[in-house]
């Protein structure tokens, strides 16, 4: 929800799984959020920025966490 200056002002904003699209709910205590960081090309260094990717707990569970990442991962470089 947002006031009238337009900022927001909910106390929870719950995540979405980057690999299932789920939703992250608050009792999720098996649930990881990793940020993974962008490496120039050309020297091979931290750029300062990074890519952010949440993984529910349930792929946790099922053992797909390495799957979903890399293929995540992947995905990125694509684009």
């Amino acid at each position: 929800m947002e006031n009238d200056q337009g900022l927001n002002v909910d106390l929870y904003i719950p995540r979405k799984c980057s690999w299932t699209k789920r939703l992250i709910t608050a009792k999720d205590h098996a649930a990881v959020q990793i940020n993974i960081g962008n490496v120039d090309p050309a020297t091979g260094t931290y750029t300062g920025d990074y890519q952010t990717f949440a993984l529910c707990g349930f792929v946790r569970t099922k053992g797909e966490a390495d799957l979903a990442l890399s293929t995540l991962l992947a995905q990125q470089a694509q684009n």
